[in-house]
């Protein structure tokens, strides 16, 4: 279970429990709801990692578009609905190169305008053989909080750990040419665990 989950849970079971000592059960049935709620959504099953020259899905969900850009670049876009595990991997192994937040709307997560508007943490990752890939980790109407725990420099193993959004969200991933994409809109991805492009010179 992710840290922040225990945090929430904690405080929630606490007042219901507090309510139900004062003897006002009935009104601490939603704090109590609530709390094991956080304990379920903020779950962080291990996952086995494909090898290979493959880039993994950073988030589980449900891949709702695959949009060739005007830069040359193909941004997969992945939805998580609130059932969906919330804590994000990186997709590729490789060091950081960029990490950057941006500000922004609180626009339903699963609407195209997402990807520009919403608030989001903007993440490059350099594969060993110097090829980049970027992905966004982009707040929803109801996830307001991005947690990213990398840095410039360090150096991730593919499928690794990188942080969390909370509550439903989404997340893009922008491949080069140097890509082939191996998903499909409307597939169900799972972090770490679903193979979502592999290199085409390797």
């Amino acid at each position: 279970m992710v840290r922040d989950g225990i945090y929430y849970a904690a405080g929630s079971l606490a007042a219901g429990l507090m309510l139900v000592w004062l003897g006002l059960g009935w009104f601490s049935i939603p704090f109590l709801l609530f709390g094991a709620f956080c304990l379920w959504f903020f779950r962080d099953p291990q996952r086995r990692v494909p090898s290979g020259p493959v880039a993994v899905s950073p988030a589980d969900g449900k891949v709702m578009s695959i949009v060739a850009e005007k830069s040359g670049l193909t941004r997969i876009s992945i939805f998580l609905n609130v059932f969906d595990v919330h804590v994000n991997r990186t997709p590729v192994g490789g060091v950081v190169r960029e990490v950057e937040y941006h500000p922004g709307k609180f626009l339903v997560a699963s609407k195209e305008a997402a990807s520009e508007s919403n608030e989001q943490n903007t993440v490059v990752v350099e594969t060993a053989d110097g090829v980049r890939v970027m992905f966004k980790q982009i707040a929803g109407l109801i996830a307001r909080r991005i947690v990213f725990s990398g840095h410039v420099g360090d150096v991730l193993e593919t499928g690794q750990r990188i942080g969390l959004m909370k509550f439903g969200s989404r997340m893009d991933v922008l491949f080069g040419p140097e890509w082939e994409i191996t998903v499909k809109p409307g597939e169900r991805v799972r972090a770490a665990a679903t193979v979502i492009a592999k290199r085409r010179d390797r």
